[in-house]
């Protein structure tokens, strides 16, 4: 039996304290992710001042929120990241920059966030960028679409030029696809 790795143990204690409201906790959860998260919504919005307003609204939600993180359904970091990433294109959506969102590149949105997850916590990140590229190219299309440029289904419909019922169904798939990979 080994022993369980002290980072994980550390930030597993640091989520259970800042879900109870200590602020020291939130301080040193701000400390390590607040770059990485401005780093990834200047990624989107190309506004470095901007960026870094919107990263204090996220620590704000988080705050806010944090009785709503629930780690059985995934890690704090995805947590944090998918709210960054839902108020950037919120953001982006709200000043019509849809233009500027078709040249977002997802391997560099994708590798810029796991590089410090992985100096920071030593997570595998070569598996899960494998598991992406291996889902194929049509897959890895709809999911840069959908989740890293912040289109809708039918935006994306529209882009690929195929049916709505196509884009959905794709969707689907890629993502059940991702989930049993990623279980396996």
């Amino acid at each position: 039996e080994q022993n369980p790795d002290p980072t994980l143990l550390e930030q597993a204690l640091l989520i259970e304290q800042f879900k109870a409201g200590r602020l020291a906790a939130f301080k040193e959860l701000h400390t390590r992710y607040a770059p990485n998260i401005c780093g990834v919504i200047h990624t989107i919005l190309r506004n470095r001042e901007r960026a870094e307003e919107l990263t204090q609204d996220v620590f704000v939600k988080i705050w806010d929120y944090r009785a709503s993180y629930d780690a059985s359904k995934g890690r704090f970091f995805t947590w944090v990241l998918n709210i960054a990433r839902n108020a950037a294109i919120d953001e982006l959506r709200s000043k019509s920059h849809k233009e500027q969102q078709l040249n977002l590149h997802t391997t560099f949105f994708v590798d810029m966030a796991e590089e410090q997850e992985e100096q920071t916590f030593g997570v595998d990140m070569n598996h899960v960028k494998g598991l992406i590229r291996g889902l194929g190219k049509k897959c890895h299309q709809i999911i840069e679409l959908l989740y890293f440029k912040g289109l809708t289904q039918k935006e994306s419909s529209d882009y690929l030029d195929i049916p709505l019922g196509t884009v959905k169904t794709r969707v689907r798939n890629c993502i059940s696809r991702l989930r049993k990979n990623l279980v396996d």
